[in-house]
């Protein structure tokens, strides 16, 4: 299965008007951004757990990145609330599942092979910094490496933002509105850039509140090798 499979092309999708598709296990749906893949596939998605479903436990052989949107995530290592960040590396495993519900933004396979760390952050409760070259624009950092800068950026009404994407972006709005080029992202919009873009965000009235990772598109076609090859 293919899914906006071109990484050389910029692409929007706002979410929320995509219809969910079921999943291998009763109570869990998907709305699918990105995927190339089977079941076993490099993906990003929007995943709704219904009050009390649950996967059967398993290992992430590429490795597991989340976002808690609603509700509460729950695995055997806690309960994740709105506005948990999590990092499962490759040959983690778990059980997950949401007695209440929950809607998580997950990517899956987007790993460098030898990570093992993990990452459980509750953003909710972390503070923020202003940012150091644009007004109206705080920061909270979730996670750096070698390949990857993944943060939380706090925009005031009307603030701009425009920095290189030289090794790709990806965001998904949160909270308010941004304009990026023509289009206008709200709630739960996903935007990818490919390499060698520039991001350029202007925060709507109401300000904005957007997730971003920078610099994994470098690593696209090795990241589908190792999916194909698992």
């Amino acid at each position: 299965m293919k899914i906006a499979a071109d990484f050389t092309q910029r692409v929007v999708v706002h979410s929320e008007q995509l219809n969910w598709n079921p999943s291998p296990m009763a109570g869990v749906d998907r709305r699918p951004l990105d995927r190339v893949g089977a079941e076993v596939a490099r993906a990003t998605s929007i995943v709704r757990y219904a009050p009390g479903s649950e996967f059967s436990p398993h290992v992430h052989t590429g490795g597991e990145e989340f976002f808690v949107l609603e509700g509460v995530f729950q695995d055997e290592h806690g309960d994740f609330p709105q506005g948990s960040y999590i990092r499962n590396p490759p040959q983690s495993k778990h059980k997950p599942g949401s007695d209440e519900g929950c809607i998580i933004f997950v990517k899956l396979w987007q790993f460098q092979p030898q990570d093992r760390t993990h990452v459980r952050l509750q953003t909710q409760h972390m503070g923020s910094v202003q940012h150091a070259t644009f007004k109206g624009l705080a920061i909270t950092p979730l996670y750096k490496d070698d390949f990857e800068d993944v943060s939380l950026l706090h925009f005031e009404a009307d603030a701009n933002m425009q920095i290189s994407a030289s090794e790709g972006a990806e965001l998904l709005v949160l909270e308010g509105e941004i304009s990026e080029q023509s289009d206008v992202l709200v709630k739960h919009s996903w935007l990818r850039l490919p390499i060698n873009s520039e991001l350029n965000i202007t925060a709507g009235k109401q300000g904005a509140k957007v997730w971003l990772k920078l610099g994994h598109l470098t690593d696209v076609d090795k990241q589908i090798e190792r999916v194909q090859n698992a």
